[in-house]
């Protein structure tokens, strides 16, 4: 039988004296959940609930339709449907966490709420840079999702036995979508351990990963279509772009979530290491949301953070641009001559680094017994 270590925490003790002393817990993702908050916050609310403790999740707005098949979804409180009704949920609880985001300016508007509560707030994150807004905080930027350190979290606290198929189903989702599936460089060894665990316990990987990438509504792909109708290859940088502007959102019909992971289809393209995607938002006509994702060591959440006022992993980030699409990628253009060099570097250790591994593989087939 193999023994799976696990992190250790300092606040282990502390948190687990919130959570026996509470019995009116909320839990909130921030706005726009993806599939690491959405499992996250359902996890911990289904362990809550073998806890005989009561917990609702609050999220600032819905969550796309494509996670609506996760154990508890349906139990998912929306803020924006009602905030006297979330106002009231925030002043009546005892303890509050917050997971897979740290300042609280990712929830909006729930954000100034929480401000003002009375109750202890927690929280379980894996971004870089964590606001001091909590009274207990768990921060691991070098892990790949927030539903991996939750799972370390649960483990530290000897809940292991309570970990069952809806539990590991919710963790898995997270894991899954917020490592690319099990692409970036922030997966690790610890990460296919906890995912051999969480299969254990019977879960339909393959069904998770169906249903979050090839349940496709019609909107969907039309968007994907304009966007790669739209996509743009940048050779001399190793890097590709595309855009989707206002017009074919409006006429695709767009849905909340229909625009999620396309950016990664530029990373398909050879010899690309970097890719941005643009879209324009349908409700503001001077606001465009900017998804990155790079491969190898190229950090898009630095070049996020220095030209467009985000942030997020080395592999993957997003920002904000006000204007439009087109006065966006212009920005886009001028900036990415700056950093040619650590592009073309780290192409060139990609492309090395797959050369040494196809002849690795030749000589173990040629010469192996």
């Amino acid at each position: 039988m193999i023994i799976f270590e696990f992190m250790k925490f300092e606040n282990t003790n502390k948190l687990k004296q919130l959570i026996d002393n509470s019995n009116n817990i909320v839990i909130i993702p921030h706005t726009n959940p993806d599939g690491d908050a959405v499992g996250s916050c359902l996890a911990l609310h289904c362990i809550f609930k073998k806890l005989k403790k009561t917990s609702i999740v609050l999220s600032p707005n819905t969550a796309p339709d494509f996670y609506s098949w996760t154990p508890s979804f349906d139990q998912i409180v929306y803020f924006e449907d009602n905030p006297k009704i979330g106002e009231k949920i925030i002043n009546e609880c005892d303890l509050i966490f917050t997971l897979d985001f740290n300042d609280l300016n990712r929830i909006g508007d729930l954000g100034n709420i929480i401000t003002k509560a009375s109750s202890n707030i927690v929280m379980i994150d894996h971004h870089q840079n964590p606001k001091n807004y909590a009274d207990l905080i768990f921060s691991q930027p070098d892990i790949g999702s927030t539903c991996e350190l939750l799972y370390e979290i649960f483990m530290s606290l000897n809940y292991k036995k309570l970990i069952d198929k809806d539990i590991s189903t919710c963790l898995y989702l997270g894991i899954m979508t917020d490592t690319g599936s099990f692409q970036y460089s922030s997966v690790s060894s610890r990460t296919h351990e906890i995912v051999s665990d969480l299969l254990k316990n019977k879960i339909n990987n393959s069904k998770i990963y169906n249903k979050v990438y090839n349940d496709s509504s019609k909107s969907r792909l039309n968007i994907l279509g304009s966007a790669l109708n739209n996509l743009t290859h940048l050779k001399s940088y190793a890097t590709a772009y595309m855009y989707i502007n206002r017009v074919d959102l409006e006429r695709f019909d767009y849905k909340k979530g229909d625009s999620e992971g396309i950016v990664n289809y530029g990373l398909s393209l050879k010899d690309v290491i970097f890719c941005a995607i643009f879209i324009e938002d349908i409700n503001d006509d001077d606001n465009v949301k900017i998804s990155f994702r790079s491969i190898g060591d190229f950090p898009c959440n630095k070049f996020a953070e220095e030209n467009f006022n985000g942030g997020g992993h080395i592999n993957a980030s997003g920002g904000r641009f006000e204007g439009s699409a087109k006065k966006a990628i212009e920005h886009f253009l001028k900036v990415i001559p700056n950093y040619k060099n650590k592009l073309i570097k780290n192409e060139k250790t990609i492309l090395h680094s797959y050369i040494f591994n196809r002849f690795y593989f030749f000589l173990m087939c040629k010469y192996s017994p």
